[in-house]
């Protein structure tokens, strides 16, 4: 499956709702930390994140593309 166009900004809202928190941000990159899994993930804050590099943010995140489109609802 496709993961969808979004800004960054809901990329970062949906890993916030997923258990996250964000750790600080350098540059237009912000770094997210999850104090259950151990897992740090680096969201580009951009107008547009690219399809596939969301695929892999949340293929780094233990997730598929279906419960990451559920948590974005």
């Amino acid at each position: 499956m496709k993961p969808p166009l979004l800004s960054g900004n809901e990329v970062i809202h949906v890993f916030l709702r997923a258990g996250y928190n964000k750790l600080g941000q350098r540059g237009s990159h912000v770094k997210l930390f999850n104090p259950a899994t151990q897992t740090t993930l680096i969201i580009p804050n951009h107008r547009e994140v690219d399809r596939w590099t969301l695929k892999s943010i949340i293929k780094d995140a233990g997730m598929s593309v279906e419960e990451f489109l559920k948590l974005a609802k």
